[in-house]
């Protein structure tokens, strides 16, 4: 596994499931983090740079849904939901991601 995919693999396994303060900090870091590697697999080759793009357009999606989780005037339920399907996504994304990425090797 290149260092790409483990860096993939290391941000899948920290996306938080439970909504709370820390979590809403944690995951939007994580967000960062992931727009930071699709940048760096875009610029790997014109396969990804083809393949790559609606990857970004998810994560618009993600980052709406983790700001309605923490909005103040929500109720908590409605919070914990938003959260849920927040992390639900991004997960997701991130796993569609390696599974097209596999080991950063496709060219075609």
């Amino acid at each position: 596994m290149n260092p790409t995919a483990a860096a993939l693999t290391v941000l899948f396994n920290r996306i938080p499931r439970r909504h709370s303060l820390e979590n809403i900090k944690d995951i939007n870091s994580i967000v960062t983090e992931y727009e930071d590697l699709l940048i760096k697999i875009e610029a790997e080759n014109t396969w990804y740079e083809k393949n790559i793009p609606v990857f970004f357009d998810e994560l618009d999606g993600v980052r709406l849904i983790i700001k309605k989780s923490a909005d103040n005037k929500a109720s908590k339920k409605t919070k914990d939901s938003f959260f849920d399907d927040a992390s639900g996504a991004l997960k997701d994304s991130l796993q569609a991601l390696l599974d097209v990425y596999a080991d950063g090797s496709r060219m075609i």
